[in-house]
């Protein structure tokens, strides 16, 4: 390991032709084994758009319609605080905790540990080079979790990249003590099945406990088998995280055979993907429940037996959603929105061509009682603003703004910015505040934008791939009762009881 220390809504027009030849047409036709859900750990990618798809994108910014290239735009009620550029870790920003006065920043490359207690000014505390996509990341009282998802040579902060058909290759969970914060320790690894592409805490006084999501399992992989149908269940304790291993890996979708009981993906149901795991899980401790982003279904689960998770309900959506990538809760627990990653987050979704229903977000109602509760589908919600066919734009990471009464959240959506907006009636949702910036290019489809925008102690912050770490400030008689709500840590995907 090394520590690296440093002391206005649009109409638009744009997009109705196709977007990027070829690379949204291949992410919706090809098998299950070709989905590649959120970037890759190399270089953002590059992809030449047609001639005439570049010079639409240069006309709507010179019209007006468009933002310039890095130009930033915002809603009335949004200001941009500040932006602090990556430094010491080049690679993808990706997921963001909080604890505290600090904010917890994952990077392809490692983490990145800012002092937010003037929002208007952070400061860099620590930055940790530790390789291994996606470094997603989540914190619990001294203890700090990184998920490494892209095969290693070995468990350290050192290692290099290696195949996954050699046995000895690692991927797993990576346990920090962060009782330094300008100082990390790295102190336990756990090797999991397929990796960690996302983790959620289920935390407990004595323990905590990590359900592991991963997927597309391979015959050639050695620690990666299929059918791959479930989650791992890590146990860490507090006082001796050392000590850290899987307790379980209980099967959310069991079936025969190496295919599993989930969504059986194409040619069954073209351009869906087909389930051999889970890409994230959001769980609502206060309630006892979860829910899992999973390929092709969203699943509701138990969660009264931390080490033996029980499902609930599945759901399909196989005309609209590609790929169920993340989940979130209303306050009440009587709502579940989750979101497609249409194109994986590398392809240009929020246009004319795709429309309003695909790529977005699917609001669901939970109807019942105990465990005969349902998912009963409302409505889908995407960003009211095309983008150009040179932005990579789909539903990806928020979290809710705590208003009584009301169902608010913000989201991140790549180079589509950050949306703010109301849920409350499940079968109108509608966007109440935005920011973005313009294109990356205007030639060329490159990955950018934020991967994550959440609601902290009264403003929002975003991580943005290839910009840096934003700060916005809300201001809004809508969302201004969040403001008085504060908390000592949030896990986006551990959500807690805002009014407890």
């Amino acid at each position: 390991m090394t520590l690296l220390n440093d002391p206005r809504t649009r109409h638009r027009r744009l997009g109705v032709a196709a977007v990027a030849a070829g690379l949204l047409a291949a992410l919706l036709t090809a098998g299950s084994a070709a989905a590649t859900p959120d970037p890759g750990d190399g270089p953002a990618a590059r992809e030449k758009v047609s001639r005439s798809d570049a010079a639409e994108v240069k006309a709507a910014v010179a019209s007006g319609e468009i933002p310039g290239q890095d130009e930033i735009v915002h809603s009335d009620n949004v200001q941009h605080l500040t932006n602090i550029p990556k430094d010491a870790l080049p690679g993808i920003n990706s997921d963001l905790a909080f604890q505290g006065k600090y904010a917890f920043a994952g990077n392809y490359d490692g983490f990145r540990i800012l002092d937010i207690s003037n929002p208007k000014a952070p400061k860099t505390v620590s930055q940790v080079l530790c390789p291994g996509s996606q470094n997603d990341i989540s914190v619990s009282g001294n203890l700090l979790f990184l998920s490494t998802d892209s095969s290693r040579s070995d468990d350290s902060c050192n290692s290099t990249t290696q195949p996954a058909t050699e046995k000895s290759s690692w991927e797993g969970m990576k346990v920090f003590d962060i009782t330094d914060k300008a100082n990390p320790k790295y102190v336990a690894a756990v090797e999991t099945a397929c990796g960690s592409h996302t983790h959620s805490l289920v935390p407990e006084r004595k323990n905590v406990y990590i359900y592991v999501s991963s997927y597309s399992p391979s015959a050639t992989f050695p620690d990666c088998q299929p059918p791959h149908d479930g989650i791992s269940v890590i146990k860490v304790p507090r006082h001796a995280p050392e000590k850290a291993a899987v307790v379980n890996f209980p099967v959310l979708f069991p079936g025969e055979g190496s295919d599993g009981g989930g969504n059986p993906g194409s040619p069954t149901n073209p351009g869906v993907s087909k389930t051999t795991g889970c890409h994230d899980i959001t769980v609502l401790p206060s309630k006892d429940l979860a829910a899992g982003a999973c390929m092709g279904d969203g699943i509701l689960f138990s969660i009264k037996d931390p080490e033996h998770p029980k499902v609930i309900d599945q759901v399909e959506d196989n005309v609209n959603f590609a790929f169920w990538h993340s989940a979130t809760f209303n306050q009440k627990a009587d709502k579940v929105v989750f979101t497609d990653e249409l194109g994986g987050g590398g392809a240009a979704t929020c246009n004319a061509a795709i429309g309003p229903n695909r790529g977005a977000d699917g609001i669901y109602d939970i109807v019942g009682k105990g465990d005969r509760r349902k998912l009963v589908f409302r409505s889908y919600y995407k960003i009211p603003r095309h983008q150009a066919d040179t932005e990579n734009c789909v539903a990806h990471n928020g979290s809710l703004i705590p208003v009584k009464g009301k169902d608010l959240m913000v989201q991140a959506w790549y180079q589509g910015g950050v949306s703010v907006w109301d849920f409350t009636d499940s079968v109108h949702p509608k966007e109440i505040a935005y920011f973005e910036r313009g294109p990356l290019s205007t030639d060329t489809l490159q990955v950018g934008g934020s991967w994550s925008a959440y609601y902290y102690n009264g403003y929002i912050y975003s991580n943005d791939i290839a910009k840096g770490f934003d700060v916005l400030k809300l201001s809004d008689r809508r969302t201004d009762p969040a403001k008085r709500v504060h908390l000592r840590e949030l896990n986006v995907q551990t959500q807690p009881d805002y009014f407890d």
